[in-house]
């Protein structure tokens, strides 16, 4: 039996319980030991099996990792034909969304306690966000062009990245990037709200080269996002979104040693959006959103080394659809450059990895509109300056051996407006019994102020400093044949925090993170459960020592499913508690119920469901300016997939 709504403190307790029978479950099956043979090819990989690059830029089993990570590999994504990769996440353990409608419409997430500008997003390693507001839209980017996506949580990534990275990294692979055979895919779906996609993708394969080529078409009438539309000040009628999505991705071998590689993901998308105020009544949004990179490889026996070259852009444009020649609002085009050497040796024990990298952010806004109090008028302003660089070193030691593993970096960032930063971390972690490790890290970490946070009309300071943070998180960890379970604990102390254009604010975040998934013959389970306590920790502070803004205390989610050679399906809960917003006010908790399967009705053809909510629970994301905005009820989107080998 689920529930619809579950108290924070039974949530808690249910998931003490379960813990403590996941523990000793793990005691039993290290005595005896699951021996029942499993088709790799037919079932779901125990989460540690499996290869991640971004937590430490190489090739690296998940076993050998110090920091938490989680990988969605293509299989899981199929479960999200029509939707976004904000979708994919806020169905992660330890990420938590806000957004302001259906689809399309502005989001951002929250991951340990970090919102979105804190947490550094890449594709294909090329960062990946708004310049002006430090944030990636990632609810304008389908998912249906995406390979696998790597979640590294904490705070580890900022000595490897940089800038930004201090709360975590998320970074999205390009479709193509993992061609294993020749094949034409194409792909229908329709759903809720006259929502309807239709793709295709085509891949060659050959002894030393691989191609892919997707492009699709998703589009939704929408719903209306405010939630108490009876508002005068707001329309009432239903916000859409359109997009058209591309993925590339070339690879071609040209000798024994020497690689090459090109790939992109590109998104066009309008969205409808409500003005605060009625001050553009049908207003609506363009966006263009992608990135691209080359990359050259060259590879000796104890060397691999990688020139790669990148850009990502992040435009939008509003529009007042009720004018004649549809005047255009703010408009900002945000590009970032990135270049990077970098080379890992194998040092035996162990490698080192040592690189540089430039990064080039630019910024062209024109007619930022800047409201009145009562949104009666406005003024036309500019950024200025509107660029700056950033140039980057760094270093860093893996060791993975039989009992235990190292992980050690460094790395220096020197901004063209704020200077001089450096972050390091350490970890280690030892295995004293079979299939179990512990162990425990300590990373420093910065963000460097937006172009918002420096130069936007007044509420801007152009002296501001990086935001600083402090991290140590200690684990244990099992694993075996059938499941792998860890528990995490974190402890954050953040300084110079940026509010109200100052570096005034401080925060204390701690938490547990609980994970456990399970490979049982044809069942799959498993559970995420988060205690975050994230307060405000600001002297002489009217919030002093209160959980910040969007941020649940509890959160987790329990999923069963079953899979045959033919057919799978999956149930999922996933629960949020009470969080308060920017304007102190509480939004309640919300437990949802999502179903999705899979059936092949040919080996060639493929029928996927997903049915969300289905509860048809009444709950909300996000509130501002007084008003709350919606969220859809019960809704399903079904598609038929058709390959050719």
């Amino acid at each position: 039996m689920f529930l619809s709504r579950l108290s924070s403190r039974t949530y808690l307790r249910l998931s003490i319980l379960s813990a403590l029978g996941l523990l000793a479950a793990n005691t039993a099956m290290a005595v005896t030991p699951e021996t029942t043979s499993v088709d790799n090819g037919e079932m779901p990989q125990v989460e540690l099996d499996k290869i991640v690059v971004t937590a430490t830029r190489t090739p690296t089993k998940a076993s050998n990792v110090i920091a938490q990570t989680r990988v969605i590999d293509s299989e899981t994504l199929q479960r999200y034909q029509g939707q976004t990769v904000v979708d994919v996440l806020k169905n992660q353990p330890g990420i938590n969304i806000t957004q302001s409608g259906g689809m399309g419409t502005t989001s951002n997430f929250y991951m340990r306690g970090y919102d979105s500008k804190q947490v550094l997003v890449l594709i294909d390693g090329i960062r990946y966000s708004s310049v002006s507001l430090g944030s990636p839209s990632l609810n304008l980017l389908s998912a249906d062009q995406i390979d696998r996506i790597e979640v590294l949580y904490g705070a580890s990534g900022s000595s490897i990245y940089g800038s930004d990275a201090m709360g975590g990294v998320i970074q999205i692979f390009t479709k193509g990037n993992n061609v294993e055979q020749s094949n034409v895919s194409t792909t229908v779906g329709y759903g809720s709200n006259n929502h309807y996609q239709v793709g295709i993708t085509g891949q060659l394969k050959n002894d030393t080269s691989s191609l892919s080529l997707g492009v699709s078409r998703n589009e939704t009438d929408g719903f209306n996002a405010i939630a108490n539309s009876s508002s005068a000040d707001y329309n009432t009628d239903d916000d859409g979104f359109k997009s058209t999505n591309a993925s590339l991705a070339l690879q071609h071998k040209l000798s024994d040693s020497l690689s090459a590689g090109i790939s992109a993901l590109y998104t066009d998308s309008t969205t409808d959006i409500d003005s605060a105020g009625n001050v553009f009544p049908n207003a609506y949004s363009d966006q263009k959103n992608g990135s691209a990179n080359a990359y050259l490889q060259y590879k000796t026996p104890l060397t691999v080394s990688k020139l790669s070259y990148g850009q990502s852009i992040d435009k939008s444009t509003t529009h007042d659809a009720n004018s004649i020649d549809y005047q255009k609002g703010s408009q900002y085009d945000t590009t970032q450059e990135q270049a990077r050497l970098e080379t890992s040796i194998n040092a035996q024990p162990g490698t080192v990895i040592v690189g540089a990298e430039w990064l080039s952010q630019k910024l062209d806004a024109s007619n930022v509109k800047v409201f009145n109090a009562d949104f009666s008028d406005f003024t036309a302003t500019a950024y200025d300056p509107d660029d700056r660089d950033v140039k980057s070193a760094f270093v860093g030691y893996q060791l993975a051996d039989t009992y235990y593993d190292l992980q050690a970096n460094y790395r220096v960032d020197e901004n063209s407006q704020y200077g001089h930063e450096s972050t390091y971390n350490l970890g280690a972690a030892i295995r004293p019994l079979a299939g179990m490790r512990i162990g425990a890290n300590y990373a420093t970490g910065f963000r460097a102020p937006t172009f918002n946070d420096l130069y936007w009309p007044g509420f801007s300071n152009p002296n501001l400093k990086p935001e600083r943070t402090e991290n140590t998180e200690v684990f244990v960890e099992y694993v075996n044949d059938a499941q792998t379970s860890r528990l995490t604990g974190y402890y954050t102390d953040a300084e110079d925090l940026i509010s109200s254009a100052a570096n005034i604010s401080e925060a204390k975040i701690k938490g547990l993170s609980l994970t456990s998934d399970w490979n049982m013959n044809a069942f799959i389970f498993g559970l995420g459960y988060d205690y975050l306590d994230a307060k405000d920790k600001t002297a002489n502070s009217a919030s002093y020592n209160q959980q910040l803004a969007y941020r649940p205390k509890n959160s987790g989610m329990v999923y069963v499913g079953y899979q045959q050679p033919m057919f799978d399906v999956r149930l999922e809960a996933k629960h949020t508690d009470d969080r308060l917003t920017a304007e102190n006010n509480k939004l309640d908790s919300y437990t949802l119920l999502n179903l999705s399967g899979a059936v092949y009705i040919t080996p060639n053809l493929r029928a996927n469901l997903r049915v969300d909510n289905i509860t048809d629970e009444d709950y909300t994301l996000a509130s501002q300016f007084g008003n709350e905005y919606a969220t859809e009820g019960t809704s399903y989107f079904g598609s038929l997939t058709y390959d050719w080998y």
